[in-house]
């Protein structure tokens, strides 16, 4: 993956938009490694396309949307909490012209096909109707639009490692992670899959990035 600087929304003008949104944790020495590795496996997933428009589910902050806002022409997000305004007015004073409304993945308030790429960082375990949410996101989609994801790793050394380094227990999740890949296969097919640690499989895995086409 690449080790070019990413393009982030600086640590100060990052707001905290609810109880699962941590995006200082990408500043800190360690952990912030661990968080950016996520950000890596997305641009490695995006490759070198440039988009028309781009969807970020879940943009929290908006601490990634600086970086992929320069893949595409137009950068679009959504999140269930209420503070778009905000986030736009931090965004823009970098550069950055987002267009950010509040929904959730289940209902999203955009026309058939009008995006070629969605994202979701770490966001879609965490959606209770899933099978609804993969529904919409194939109806946004253009022909020939991707699904680009990444998903934390059902495992005790993902639990382990979350609650060491966060104080967090993965019972946040429920059976979020779990619900989640059986309910993608429903709805899309693979063209890339990626993990974190490359080796040693699932029983070691800290993250998963997908590649997904609509079925």
């Amino acid at each position: 993956m690449a080790t070019r600087p990413l393009h982030l929304l600086p640590r100060s003008a990052l707001l905290l938009t609810g109880p699962v949104d941590h995006p200082d944790w990408n500043y800190r020495p360690l952990l912030g490694r661990v968080q950016r590795l996520r950000f890596r496996m997305i641009l490695d997933l995006l490759g070198d396309t440039h988009h028309r428009r781009i969807l970020e589910i879940g943009y929290g902050s908006g601490v990634f949307l600086p970086e992929l806002a320069r893949r595409c022409d137009e950068i679009h997000g959504v999140d269930i909490h209420p503070h778009a305004g905000e986030v736009t007015t931090r965004l823009a004073a970098y550069g950055v012209a987002a267009t950010l409304a509040q929904a959730g993945a289940e209902d999203l308030p955009y026309a058939d096909g009008h995006f070629d790429c969605v994202v979701a960082v770490s966001t879609l375990e965490c959606v209770p109707r899933i099978d609804d949410a993969c529904r919409e996101i194939r109806r946004v989609l253009a022909p020939g639009g991707t699904l680009v994801m990444v998903t934390p790793g059902v495992s005790p050394l993902w639990d382990l490692a979350l609650r060491m380094t966060t104080r967090v227990d993965a019972s946040l999740y429920g059976d979020g992670r779990q619900r989640l890949r059986p309910a993608l296969d429903r709805h899309f097919r693979p063209a890339r899959e990626i993990a974190v640690p490359r080796v040693g499989g699932r029983p070691v895995r800290l993250y998963t990035g997908l590649r997904l086409e609509a079925l």
